[in-house]
């Protein structure tokens, strides 16, 4: 496995687990009497928001998690810089390659000396390496934070998670109309 779907699986799979089970506390509807109905209705709006909202950030924690504390971040860059390594060493081995830090980005930026063919060719050939999402020789301009595309990531692996949970309350409903 290269060192993006190492990165990028986990939190998604992160992401998705906690979505489901905030859908499943969200969505689930309380059997109210009919005369309290709209008081309960209310009620369970409002517990409906709270549970969404905390699952939201509890998504968005775990990605932050991921990518600081467990280390993460630290094993992508060792792990796509090992790699830029390797492929510079076949083609240039004076040259050298290193991810965009400060906020750390997938770009990867290109020094040492090498002539304007080598530095095109050298471009084309570090930006399908697994893991970068472009290179460079200069060190301006940038890209997404790797945190952000992290939480992104835990914020989409959230809502689908949501989907799933939406359905299967769905079913339950659905099914719950059949008391024989």
């Amino acid at each position: 496995m290269n060192a993006f779907w190492a990165y990028f699986w986990p939190i998604f799979g992160a992401g998705l687990t906690i979505g489901v089970a905030t859908g499943l506390a969200g969505f689930r509807a309380p059997r109210a009497r009919p005369k309290d109905r709209e008081a309960a209705i209310h009620r369970w709006n409002r517990r409906r928001r709270i549970v969404l909202a905390c699952g939201i950030a509890l998504a968005l924690a775990a990605a932050a998690l991921w990518h600081g504390p467990l280390g993460a971040a630290n094993r992508f860059t060792a792990q796509v810089e090992r790699d830029a390594r390797a492929t510079l060493d076949f083609y240039l081995p004076q040259v050298r390659a290193e991810l965009r830090h400060g906020p750390l980005t997938r770009q990867l930026i290109l020094t040492g000396p090498a002539d304007d063919f080598q530095r095109s060719e050298l471009v084309r050939t570090m930006e399908t390496l697994p893991g970068v999402s472009g290179a460079t020789w200069s060190n301006s301009g940038g890209g997404t934070p790797l945190i952000a595309e992290g939480e992104g990531t835990s914020l989409l692996g959230f809502l689908i998670g949501l989907v799933l949970a939406y359905l299967v309350e769905l079913r339950r409903r659905y099914n719950a109309q059949w008391n024989w």
